[in-house]
């Protein structure tokens, strides 16, 4: 028999309910990124459609996206158009051909795309390609 001042054992116990919690959540936001609900990072641009439209095989390359408003990015990160090719030669890896595909905004008038592809060529990268969607 146990006397009354002895104090009760008690078992430990593991509390269920909040880590059922836990990773409902994170069931939820890894759901939510794969299926692009949340936004990720860089601009949003509506793609010329094309016809003949082509998937690019994987290669080095480098995406330059084209917005409205004088944006220009290189991989998600603001590059002014003066600076673009000395952003694509830190891209480049020794003797390997850096592939670029010109993501631009349906909207962007025809002489700033003419104006990008101009530096490129002049800055010495002629594989170029310009991102479209299937119609």
């Amino acid at each position: 028999m146990r006397s009354w001042d002895e104090p009760k054992k008690r078992k430990a116990r593991v509390e269920i309910i909040p880590m059922i919690d836990v990773m409902m959540f994170l069931l939820v936001f890894f759901v939510l990124i794969s299926l692009n609900v949340i936004p990720a990072l860089g601009l949003k641009t509506q793609l010329p459609s094309s016809s003949t439209a082509q998937d690019l095989k994987p290669q080095s390359k480098a995406v330059i996206t084209i917005a409205q408003g004088d944006v220009l990015q290189v991989d998600g990160e603001n590059t002014p158009l003066d600076k673009l090719v000395a952003r694509l030669e830190t891209l480049r890896k020794e003797g390997e051909k850096l592939n670029l595909v010109i993501n631009s905004d349906r909207g962007v008038e025809v002489q700033r795309l003419v104006d990008v592809m101009d530096t490129l060529k002049k800055g010495g990268f002629d594989s170029i390609s310009i991102a479209t969607r299937k119609q």
